[in-house]
């Protein structure tokens, strides 16, 4: 076959670029519009605007692809929706540095220029991250991307909005939330992290009253102890059984706060006896509202004190440092110990999070939960790992009123219009308030925008045009499979399935598919600000897109932790290139597509017979979401059983023009079949191969081809396990060649064998580098080794091969060697001196020194015994 427009060596970069071309040009990423087809459907999680790619985007988004390209060649009409999120904080964030590098500020240019300002930056630097995506060979449906601010999108938020408020499942209230002193807003438990840092605890007196003594709190926080409203101890702690209902004096404050008792305070830590103060802390809070207590408020939003008094404007580590003062030179203190203290830190801005009683919306998730929970326990949605439903219904079961206000610029101000009385009216806009509210003029939208989650929980079906019943819904909805990471399953996929449930009448998606978490090779997280991210571009740039995909979804199964190593991505680029020679070997020994053979060898039976198993194990991979091991079963066929054996088998039937086309033809079936099982993990090197194949009825495309379906007559469990029977006495005949000190490939002149070899005598003599193989034993009286494998012996005569007094000397002498050391390690270890003075790690190292003398040993013993 001619060659001449197929390099010899496989190039990541330009195949990539110009596959990927190809399939974008050939309308490959939209759906099948047969309406007759299956559908599969994707709604991707949408990145953020400010988004680059990282490691597990590189992870979460070719998954996705894979699935798509799988269901594609499986006969599915496949849509995988791409689309980004405004990014609330995220954008604002970004645009406000812009803005203080100039000399200027949100503040100073006001609200209408600054979302214009963030507007014209998403035109030009917001889809940076949907072009990676594209290097990454993610065949996206691009035409129907869509963007969490698109008007449409928009409106549909709104609606939702102003629905949900009218059903009294949207409302206004006070409740502690996380509060970002330098943002100046609300953020949500996935926009923090928490930490652990060096503190102290400090012990602090609470006189009673009365004057017949004092209890002894313990608190990281002093200064939030201006707030204070009650100490809390356990009913059930006999240290304050008759105290309960007594009154406490506040040390600093003079203020007369009550001893209660609630479930809430842990007898066993500390003196058991814990200050509450309801609007610095989301469990104190819960105590307030159980007890009806006050909760005053002692921080602004930039955290500095705004209570009248001594500590009045303080910043609230300037305020602790005055009352830690203070209480000790008051005799309040009794003392202060070093502590690890757990701190809530701001993603964006790094400031420590301030849990703060503030007026918010929030919406009503537990009412919102319940039809999910219940549709969830009836298998509706799926979970993998299957354990990801425990950790889901836990959440679910136990929800709390979400947080849906920010107070921010950037996002969808909340559709909510007031009078000067202060009386709130919802609509779709300002003339829909205005209907609503009659003859009472509205004076002001509120301020607030919504958080980030509540617009993307809407996107499984508002990317498809709802609340329109638009063609793509109606055939695209619900969708299929929603592939997200384990961190947010709280946070975007218990939203997207409470609106879904409530707003459509249906599930949002079928299957819920929690992928691997990408950690360095030492099993740190990745992470930019901490210098320990590694930039998947510059790998794809090095090594090539289907090189790193390969590396990542070839370890994302059950395991949820994930170790990246470069050399890994190697080693998958060195498959890569395997892949390449090995398809050029077969088109080198190709002269045109052959004809079927009528007759098989059983070494042709076996190959097929594998090839049909492995795309049985693919298939199921696929299907159950197990990359993994969908990539381990190719690894197998293609390295093992084409490669290792059955080019090498049948290298001297392709060079016999008498029995060539069969091989051929058998190379042929596998490797097309190969490519295909292959594609959707190494999209670009496959689809350049199969571009290449002699092959009768070839798609245009690979990416278009049908997932390959093999005739039942392939499957030949005999014809394998006699094969498999061979290729074991194959190796033990090596071992024995090995064991003589032989050159491999150097043909020795006669072996012997007892058994069944099936008719596949030539495969055991060609691949042990026999010139002649004969059933039976030697003749008495000649000196051989032999083995035994798989039910057949195998003898090899040595008598001119070897001189093996000489080898036996050898062997001799290295095994006097070892057992030297092992005397002598053995002596050293069983020592008491010196396993009491040594160091833990050298008696480890010492153990397993011993331990690889000691396997040496066992292994010259073997190799002695040949010769017995």
């Amino acid at each position: 076959m001619d060659l001449s427009n197929m390099p010899t060596r496989y190039d990541a970069s330009s195949t990539e670029a110009k596959w990927y071309e190809r399939w974008e040009a050939a309308g490959l990423f939209q759906p099948d519009p047969d309406s007759s087809k299956p559908v599969y459907t994707i709604t991707i999680p949408p990145p953020n605007i400010t988004g680059s790619l990282h490691m597990g985007h590189a992870l979460c988004y070719p998954l996705q692809d894979l699935l798509g390209r799988y269901r594609r060649m499986r006969g599915d009409s496949v849509l995988i929706l791409p689309g980004q999120d405004h990014a609330g904080i995220a954008t604002q964030s970004v645009v406000d540095k812009q803005l203080r590098k100039e000399g200027s500020s949100a503040a100073h240019i006001g609200r209408e220029k600054f979302v214009e300002r963030v507007w014209e930056w998403r035109k030009e630097s917001g889809d940076t991250i949907l072009n990676q995506f594209r290097a990454l060979g993610c065949a996206f449906d691009w035409s129907r991307s869509r963007f969490t601010l698109d008007p449409a999108y928009h409106d549909a938020v709104l609606k939702v909005f102003v629905d949900w408020f009218e059903r009294g499942l949207i409302f206004r209230g006070k409740r502690v939330v996380n509060w970002d002193p330098k943002l100046k807003t609300s953020v949500s438990d996935i926009e923090t992290e928490r930490q652990v840092i060096r503190g102290k605890l400090y012990h602090v007196r609470y006189p009673f009253a009365d004057g017949s003594g004092h209890v002894v709190i313990a608190t990281t926080r002093p200064e939030t102890m201006l707030a204070d409203v009650a100490v809390a101890v356990h009913p059930s702690d006999k240290r304050y059984e008759g105290l309960v209902g007594k009154t406490l004096i506040l040390p600093l404050v003079n203020r007369e706060i009550p001893l209660v008792a609630d479930m809430y305070p842990d007898p066993a830590f500390g003196t058991g006896a814990v200050k509450i103060t309801p609007a610095h802390d989301a469990n104190d809070y819960q105590v307030g509202v159980r007890h009806n207590l006050p909760m005053p408020v002692i921080l602004d939003e930039t955290a500095h004190i705004s209570m009248e008094g001594p500590y009045f404007g303080m910043d609230r580590n300037e305020a602790r440092k005055a009352i830690v003062a203070d209480l000790e030179a008051g005799g309040f203190l009794e003392k202060i110990d070093d502590h690890e203290i757990a701190v809530v830190i701001s993603d964006r801005s790094k400031e420590v999070i301030e849990p703060l009683l503030s007026e918010q919306w929030f919406c009503d998730q537990p009412k919102l939960a319940e039809p999910v929970i219940d549709a969830v326990k009836r298998g509706e949605v799926k979970f993998h790992p299957e354990r990801y439903e425990a950790i889901f219904l836990a959440w679910m079961e136990n929800i709390r009123e979400w947080c849906i206000s920010r107070q921010l610029w950037w996002g969808h101000r909340i559709p909510v219009w007031y009078t000067a009385e202060g009386e709130a009216f919802a609509g779709l806009n300002q003339e829909d308030a205005q209907r609503k509210a009659g003859d009472k003029p509205l004076v002001r939208q509120d301020d607030d925008v919504l958080d980030t989650w509540f617009s993307s929980g809407l996107w499984p079906f508002a990317t498809l045009g709802w609340p329109e019943n638009t063609a793509d819904l109606k055939r695209f909805y619900p969708t299929s499979t929603l592939v997200t990471d384990r961190n947010i399953i709280n946070l975007w996929v218990a939203r997207m399935m409470m609106m879904g449930y409530d707003l459509t009448g249906e599930k949002p998606f079928s299957d819920v598919v929690i992928y691997a978490t990408v950690l360095r090779e030492d099993g740190r997280r990745m992470s930019k600000s901490l210098g320990t991210g590694i930039d998947p571009m510059e790998i794809i740039n090095t090594l090539g897109a289907d090189a790193l995909r390969y590396t990542l979804l070839s370890q994302t199964g059950e395991n949820q932790d994930l170790r990246y190593s470069e050399r890994k991505t190697e080693e998958a680029r060195n498959f890569a290139n395997k892949i390449w020679n090995a398809t050029r070997f077969v088109l080198m020994n190709v002269d045109q597509t052959p004809q079927e053979p009528s007759n098989l060898e059983p070494v042709d039976q076996w190959l097929l017979s594998r090839l049909s198993q492995t795309e049985a194990e693919v298939r199921a991979a696929y299907d159950g979401y197990d990359e993994q091991g969908a990539c381990q079963a190719l690894y197998r066929f293609f390295w093992g059983d084409v490669c290792d054996w059955y080019i090498e088998v049948s290298k001297p039937r392709l060079n016999d023009e008498t029995q060539r086309q069969t091989p051929q033809w058998v190379l042929l079936q596998a490797f097309d079949a190969f490519l295909k099982m292959l594609h959707p993990v190494m999209p670009h090197l496959t689809e350049e191969l199969y571009s290449h194949l002699p092959i009768g009825d070839k798609a245009p495309f690979l990416m278009s081809a049908p997932w390959p379906v093999l005739p039942d007559s392939f499957r030949q469990p005999e014809a394998e396990a006699t094969i498999e029977r061979v290729f074991e006495a194959t190796r033990t005949l090596r071992a024995l060649r090995a064991g003589l000190d032989l050159a491999a490939m150097k043909p020795v002149p006669v072996a012997y064998y007892e058994g069944d070899l099936g008719g596949a005598e030539q495969v055991l003599a060609s691949q042990a580098w026999v010139e002649e193989l004969r059933r039976g034993r030697p003749p008495e009286g000649e000196r051989f080794v032999s083995a035994a494998a798989a039910g057949i012996d195998v003898h090899l005569p040595i008598t001119g091969l070897v001189d093996v007094e000489k080898l036996l000397g050898t062997i001799d002498r290295e095994v006097a060697k070892r057992e030297a050391e092992v005397t002598k390690l053995e002596a050293q270890l069983l020592n008491p001196q010196f396993i009491e003075r040594a160091k833990p790690e050298a008696i480890e190292k010492l153990r397993a020194n011993l331990d690889e003398h000691q396997a040496a040993l066992a292994r010259l013993r073997e190799r002695r015994a040949l010769f017995a």
